[in-house]
Order: structure tokens, then C-alpha cells, then sequence
């Protein structure tokens, strides 16, 4: 009897032993956690000066081959009264700088997925979705840095200086940091199922080039070819371009924003769930 009760009590010891070993097993750390370290981790390439330079050379050379050559459209019929070209070009610069870099998000990641750091997040407990979402803040903070520092240098080096002043300049700057946002879920959802960092770029290529001059970018609609008008009108960047424009130049009108944070919405509630589904692919 004495040997059954400390067999009891021995077993009753191992499952109390076992019960609180189950009760303090590791089970990861918080989803918010996990974000902000893999948003970390990306952003850790902005210590390289070569990415920094690199990320802010192309801009500005459009900044500064557009504005200097094409500054005489601001004598055609069309162009706004009393704008400078380089007020009404860079507001389209910040918009399609954010889109070139919204690209990069689905490079990153297709770089990861060849590179088998994915494999290795995989036999950890982390969420894939914290994966994705750690991607796309880092590249909105890559993204700003590189907004801003594109508007004070088009500032102190060309006088850009719209009529919008500082408030309609940051409302210009926060549509496109959006739109570039919105845009990065798209690529990453690409990358997830293309899985390739040369189509990726490829894809980039083909989709955001002809985009970025079928537009109001560079010129005012009315002055394109009639064939190319009709493309303009209908291009989702030409909606985004015209409200930060209209936000730099202080005549801004509630329906091209409105159209432009909605089409981010979109971007982000399709491509979202994409991209969640292509990264659990093995």
C-alpha cells in the first residue's frame, strides 16, 4: 500500500513537473515584437552610404534633367498661370520616386526567398505576416528618409517653393509616402508567387515606366497625343500625381485625394492576402 501511494504521489509529482514545463514553454514573442524586430532588420542596409547615395542619386538626376530641360513647357498653352516648372514637377517627382521605391520591397523580399533566410524564419515562431509587415514599414521609413531628403535639396538647390507653402509641401509628401506604401504590398505579393529578383525588377520595369509617362507627370494632359491622353486619364498615378500637386500648389480639391488614399486602400486589401497565401507556399 505504502509503495502504491508514493507510486501515486511520484506519478502526480512527474505530471505537476510536466504540467508547469508546459505552462513556461517558450512560445515566441508578441506579433508587435516580431514586426519591429524584422523592420529592424531591413533597415539595417541604410547604415551602407552606398544604398543611401545610390537611392537618392536617380531622383535627383530627373529632378534636375527635367527641370532644366523641360522647364520652357511652362510656356505652352495648358500649363498652369504663374507656376514654376520646378513647382509643378516636383510634387510628381515625390509620387513617382515612391512608386520606383516601392519596388524594392518585393526585390528585398524575393532576395530573402532565394537567399534561404525565409527557410530559417520558418523553423522559428515567427508569424509570416509579421515577415511581410516588417518588410513593407521598413521601406516607408526608407521611403520618407528619402522624400525628405528630395524636397530639401530641390528646395535649396532649384527654389522649389509652391504656393501651398510647408503645409501643402508635407500634405504632398504624406499622399505619396502612402501611395508608395500601398504600391509595396502589391510588389511584395509579386515577389511572394515570382519568387525571382531579376523578373522582379523586370516586372518593375514594365509596369511602372510606362505608368510613370502615360501621365500628368511631365506635362499637362491636354499637351499629350490624343492616344496617350486617353491613357493619362484613366492611369491611377495621374489621380495621385494631380492631388499632390494640387496639395504643393494650394488649390487642391477633396476628389483626387480622396481617389488616391482609396486606391491605397484597395492596393493593400487585395494584395494583402495575396501575399500572405504566396509566402506559406513551400
Amino acid at each position: 500500500m505504502t509503495a502504491t501511494a508514493s507510486s501515486a504521489s511520484g506519478t502526480a509529482g512527474h505530471a505537476g513537473s510536466s504540467g508547469r514545463h508546459e505552462r513556461t514553454r517558450w512560445t515566441g514573442s508578441s506579433v508587435p515584437t516580431q514586426i519591429m524586430v524584422l523592420t529592424g532588420r531591413s533597415l539595417r542596409a541604410l547604415r551602407d552610404p552606398h544604398i543611401i547615395v545610390m537611392s537618392l542619386l536617380q531622383p535627383m538626376v530627373m529632378v534636375t534633367l527635367f527641370s532644366q530641360v523641360f522647364r520652357s513647357i511652362a510656356q505652352t498653352p495648358g500649363f498652369p498661370a504663374g507656376v514654376e516648372y520646378i513647382d509643378y514637377l516636383m510634387p510628381a517627382i515625390l509620387v513617382t520616386t515612391a512608386t520606383q521605391t516601392s519596388l524594392w520591397s518585393g526585390v528585398g523580399l524575393a532576395n530573402d526567398l532565394r537567399n534561404g533566410a525565409l527557410a530559417r524564419f520558418r523553423a522559428m515562431p515567427i508569424r509570416m505576416g509579421s515577415l511581410l509587415t516588417g518588410r513593407s514599414l521598413s521601406d516607408l521609413v526608407r521611403n520618407t528618409v528619402q522624400l525628405v531628403i528630395l524636397t530639401v535639396t530641390a528646395t535649396l538647390l532649384y527654389g522649389y517653393g509652391p504656393a501651398g507653402g510647408v503645409t501643402g509641401t508635407l500634405g504632398a509628401l504624406l499622399l505619396a509616402m502612402v501611395l508608395g506604401w500601398g504600391l509595396s504590398w502589391v510588389f511584395i505579393a509579386v515577389a511572394c508567387w515570382v519568387r525571382n529578383v531579376e523578373a522582379m525588377q523586370m516586372v518593375g520595369f514594365i509596369a511602372i515606366f510606362p505608368l510613370m509617362f502615360a501621365s500628368s507627370a511631365y506635362v499637362p494632359v491636354e499637351n499629350l497625343p490624343g492616344w496617350l491622353q486617353a491613357i493619362a486619364d484613366v492611369n491611377p498615378l495621374t489621380y495621385a500625381i494631380d492631388a499632390a500637386r494640387g496639395l504643393a500648389l494650394g488649390n487642391a480639391t477633396p476628389s483626387p485625394v480622396i481617389a488616391a488614399l482609396v486606391t491605397c486602400a484597395v492596393l493593400v486589401v487585395v494584395a494583402g492576402p495575396l501575399a500572405a497565401r504566396g509566402i506559406r507556399r513551400s
